[in-house]
């Protein structure tokens, strides 16, 4: 490890330590498209485990006992008089997670739905979605959902009706010993039978649980102002943002219509950028596109806060102060009214205060963040629960939805108190590990099998409509409240209808009605904006007793993949390479590269952690940018009862993953102090991606001058004094062929431009892929091979010092090269060219050479080296695979398959445009990758038109082909990424603007400047 701090002076971009290092795993990737031994059966991976995720994640073709009603729900507010086979249909309805309303639009073929986006005409979406959001329709055709009424875990099945009449007799007089614990939630309607609940047994106890919550921000803004608000940020209006540990174009409940905001303050074209700060303890999604980014332990972030709140009150820092702070304090204090400060979740109450005080003074409150009321904070929390089971005040228990015995604090032994009680049930998707532990499982209805409602983070009542009849015979949380209070006969859909009709008030309540099924939400009703003021006691709220933690600390976070655990089951998540790491099914211990010297620890050493009279084993990390003495894990893995992806300990199926949550109490729910970190002299393989389908093959001294010319970035001063510097970073003669080329001469000219300015690598767009396309899952031993599906692939590269780098990322999909390589070399034509430029797949007539994968300069076509899609069956299950994109042809074993702009869809759309004699309208095609994205970072459409988005995306200054030297002529092209550093912080960079001669030679750069090129061959001799 000691060279890797002289070779990252040298290379401007690298992908990994790996790298770096030159390790041996490294330099096999780069020398062979196919590893060694790719064509046969992985050594050590079982059928058995192979079976179950290929099952578990698609698999099942064909139709065995699923039903549904004749008579389907209309969508929107229009019932057509028939509907027409094989035509697709649009319903609007949402998901809820962490009580917050996503708001989609779920696609259903012939009843079946198959493909979730945003809703455009929705305030919380935009028309966007996260990845969390596509892997939904995974969970409605798990077949590892239970189908039946379980109670003590006996074989035989139960009835939905002995269950009812058992809650009804615990639940009896004035439901004294009764309680329901609920996960997060924000239902009109669920509040509504809540409170009819407690008018008819007064003694009811009612408490809410919730893994990842925002309780530390209610707390601040009580501290603040006298009330848990909830805080309402305006990234379009922010000239300056300082976030500290805040992810908001991440993990944040309201990130889709955050990062749209933040993308369209990123274009240099259109002026007036943004500038972003970023203090955090872990690498995240917000850091990765900041213009300045500090990192920095957690328990230190408190004392950084002071010193700048200090700073700014005397209107700038003092001279002792490190540059970044000075540039921080200096933007602040010059942006008053259009700056803003964030904190994150997981820092304490008394920083959200300090933070509120902060933007109050930078006169922020009302301009940049608003306020709303927080109905999340109303309930009581699990721990009261605890404290009323142990006080005998509970015996009876009902538990809606989540799991608390994988999730809750490990010192409230939630699971062993439930076997202390005389009754409790579970109403779940899945018969998880606190199900088990339970007297009764109820199965209950997935979001789009259900009636049901919410309110979206910007405060939009939101309605959740189903899109098939339950498949499994479970009940939503609404049909069991509704059984409880007396109401077991009245539908669902009208105790929904009833909240929006009261929505609209005494004048038009059905018109309130049918404008929510119609669009999907309600305009009125929503959350109230309050109009705050600091208290006084504000004033007083200090940090100075919350000084840095001496040794390790541990920062328990979020899953970008499977978030607190719930989408363990989910293949396609487990199987999405992670934002930073690049690594799928595995959690990992992330430590920086000093503490990883330190300690001693190498890249996938195998650690203990130990904390809290706890211990488990992890596989170590090191990730640059991750600050010293600080040991980042991510919750949701270690799952005992997920199913056959995420692991059953009932089925002999090993949990992917650790379970961190282990180490979590009541007071140390994501910050543990005093970690102590071991070797245990093991060493481990992870199924990381970053190395992967590396794109120059001809040795390590040009792969590092490579990387430089495929991601391309500048400033904005930079951007303004050349503002086509991007299109002269490789220079190169005219291009010519060898031979004549076909003439391209079809209706319309297809091609995409991605945006590098606005993208923020979140993965929506490979999900998206995946799901639209009938990507398959390969599982863990596959990815580790090099052998993962995706069909696009988000590249991380880092930047500069190996303590703080900066990434950039790009999405790298086929670029439908006019003079594509992969065409030339197959000997059965298996890749064409179409007359309006895609690069076709014939799969039936591929023999799976692989000639075209190794031809192919971008790595973007993948070979089936197994049947993925075969057909498997869960022993008694009737649950089938209902997922596959009837449109998307599924591939077998032996074919290679790539990304072909989503081919369907452009036909779906040039036939409804030529039904209605039209031309088609430009944005009328979206892929699913541009339609999911966003920051709207992906334009698609026909370049012969010269005012389309996507023909004025490719004649930006800013737009670049990749490898456009190897004459291969892309479709695609990518806008270079600007960043908008503080003057006084700005790099010096070699100006490499140059032209060429007629003749095809190099002059001289701009201003005297020898150019890079120059310089680099002069070194050399």
């Amino acid at each position: 490890m000691s060279s890797v701090k002289e070779t990252v002076q040298k290379e401007k971009y690298w992908r990994s330590l790996d790298q770096l290092e030159e390790t041996p795993e490294f330099v096999e990737f780069l020398h062979r498209e196919f590893p060694q031994a790719a064509s046969e059966f992985p050594e050590g991976i079982s059928r058995r485990r192979w079976l179950q995720l290929m099952g578990a994640s698609f698999a099942l073709a064909g139709m065995t006992g699923c039903r549904w009603e004749t008579e389907t729900i209309a969508p929107f507010a229009t019932r057509p008089a028939n509907r027409i086979p094989g035509k697709n249909q649009r319903f609007a309805t949402m998901v809820s997670r962490g009580g917050y309303a996503h708001p989609l639009v779920v696609t259903s073929v012939d009843g079946r739905p198959i493909k979730v986006e945003g809703n455009r005409e929705h305030s919380a979406s935009l028309g966007a979605t996260s990845g969390f959001d596509q892997a939904e329709i995974i969970h409605l055709y798990d077949p590892d959902r239970p189908s039946t009424v379980i109670k003590n875990g006996e074989t035989s099945p139960q009835t939905w009706e002995s269950a009812l009449a058992a809650l009804q007799e615990r639940l009896s007089g004035d439901g004294a010993g009764f309680a329901i614990l609920t996960e997060a939630t924000s239902s009109l309607t669920e509040a509504r039978l809540k409170q009819s609940l407690q008018e008819k047994y007064p003694n009811l106890g009612w408490y809410q649980h919730e893994s990842i919550t925002r309780s530390n921000e209610w707390a601040g803004t009580q501290l603040a102002f006298g009330a848990p608000l909830r805080p309402q940020y305006d990234l379009g209006k922010a000239d300056i943002v300082l976030s500290l540990d805040a992810d908001l174009l991440g993990l944040h409940p309201n990130s889709v219509v955050q990062t749209r905001q933040w993308a369209d303050r990123r274009d240099p074209e259109a002026g007036n950028m943004n500038r972003w700060y970023m203090v955090e303890s872990q690498f995240t999604t917000t850091g990765g596109v900041v213009d300045h980014r500090l990192p920095l332990k957690a328990s230190a972030i408190p004392a950084w806060l002071t010193a700048l709140e200090a700073a700014i009150s005397e209107g700038h820092a003092p001279d002792s102060a490190s540059a970044f702070d000075k540039v921080v304090v200096d933007d602040l204090v010059n942006h008053k009214g259009t700056s803003l400060v964030v904190a994150g979740p997981n820092l304490a109450p008394e920083v959200h205060a300090v933070v509120a005080r902060i933007n109050n003074t930078l006169g922020n409150l009302g301009e940049t963040v608003t306020y709303t009321n927080e109905p999340l904070a109303a309930d009581g929390t699990i721990e009261d629960l605890i404290s009323a089971i142990d006080a005998g005040n509970v015996n009876s228990l009902l538990i809606l939805g989540g799991n608390p015995v994988y999730t809750a604090a490990s010192d409230l032994e939630f699971g062993s108190k439930l076997g202390n009680l005389g009754f409790t049930a579970h109403l779940n998707l899945y018969r998880d590990e606190t199900s088990r532990l339970c007297q009764w499982y109820l199965p209950k209805t997935h979001s789009f099998e259900s009636w049901g409602d919410g309110v979206s983070y910007n405060g939009v009542p939101t309605l959740q409509q189903p899109l098939i009849d339950p498949l499994l015979g479970g009940k939503s949380t609404i049909e069991l409240l509704a059984a409880l209070n007396g109401q077991a006969d009245v539908d669902a859909h009208e105790l929904v209808a009833e909240t929006f009709r009261s929505l609209g008030g005494d004048n038009e309540p059905e018109a309130a009605w049918e404008a929510g099924v119609h669009r999907g939400f309600s305009e009125a009703g929503g959350l109230s904006g309050e109009s705050v003021q600091l208290q006084d006691s504000a004033s007083s709220v200090s940090l100075e007793n919350m000084q840095p933690v001496e040794g390790l600390e541990l920062q328990l976070v979020a899953s970008n993949s499977l978030y607190d655990g719930r989408y363990a089951n989910n293949g396609w998540l487990q199987e999405t390479p992670d934002i930073m790491t690049k690594v799928t099914w595995d959690n990992v211990a992330l430590i920086s590269y000093a503490t990883a010297e330190k300690l001693g620890v190498e890249n996938y050493h195998l650690v203990t952690v130990r904390a809290n009279g706890k211990k488990f084993n992890i596989p170590a990390y090191i990730l640059p940018g991750q600050p010293d003495d600080t040991i980042s894990i991510e919750l949701g893995y270690g799952r005992t009862a997920a199913g056959a992806v995420g692991g059953d300990a009932d089925a002999s199926i090993e949990p992917v993953g650790v379970n961190a949550g282990v180490l979590r109490t009541t007071d140390q729910m994501s910050l543990i102090p005093g970690v102590e970190l071991a070797l245990t002299g093991e060493k481990v393989t992870l199924a990381t991606t970053q190395d992967h389908h590396l794109i120059d093959k001809s040795g390590m001294s040009e792969i590092h001058g490579r990387i430089s010319e495929l991601v391309r970035e500048g400033t904005v001063s930079r951007f303004k004094e050349h503002p086509d510097f991007a299109q002269h970073v490789v220079h190169h003669p005219p291009l010519e062929s060898l031979w004549e080329e076909p003439p391209l001469d079809g209706p319309a000219k297809w091609g995409m431009s991605i945006d590098l300015s606005r993208c923020v690598g979140c993965n929506a767009c490979s999900v998206a892929c995946q799901s639209e396309n009938n990507v398959p899952v390969v599982g863990k031993e596959q990815v580790a091979k090099g052998r993962e599906m995706h069909w696009l692939r988000m590249d991380r590269y880092f930047a500069g010092d190996i303590e703080n780098p900066q990434v950039v990322t790009q999405m790298v999909a086929c670029q439908q090269c006019e003079n594509a390589p992969c065409e030339q070399v197959c000997p059965v034509a298996a890749t064409v060219h179409s007359n309006e430029g895609l690069n076709d797949m014939v799969y039936n007539r591929c023999i799976g050479t692989r000639y075209c994968g190794n031809n192919c300069p971008y790595k973007v076509r993948r070979f089936n080296f197994f049947n993925f899609n075969k057909q498997y069956e869960k022993p008694g299950s009737e649950l089938v695979s209902m997922i596959l994109n009837p449109e998307v042809t599924v591939r077998h074993r032996g074919v290679m398959e790539k990304c072909t702009f989503c081919v369907q869809r452009i036909q779906n759309v040039k036939i409804d445009a030529m039904t209605a004699n039209r031309p088609i309208r430009d944005g009328e095609i979206e892929t699913a990758c541009q339609q999911v994205c966003p920051a709207n970072a992906i334009q698609f459409g026909d370049l012969r038109h010269e005012d389309a988005k996507v023909t004025l995306a490719h004649n930006s200054p800013r737009a670049y082909a990749m490898l456009e030297e190897l004459n291969v002529k892309p479709r695609n092209k990518y806008l270079a990424r600007i960043r908008n550093p503080h003057p006084s912080l700005e790099p010096v960079v070699e100006d490499d603007h140059h032209h060429h001669d007629e003749g095809g030679h190099e002059e001289g750069g701009h201003d005297g400047h020898e150019s890079k090129d120059q310089a680099t061959e002069e070194a050399t001799s």
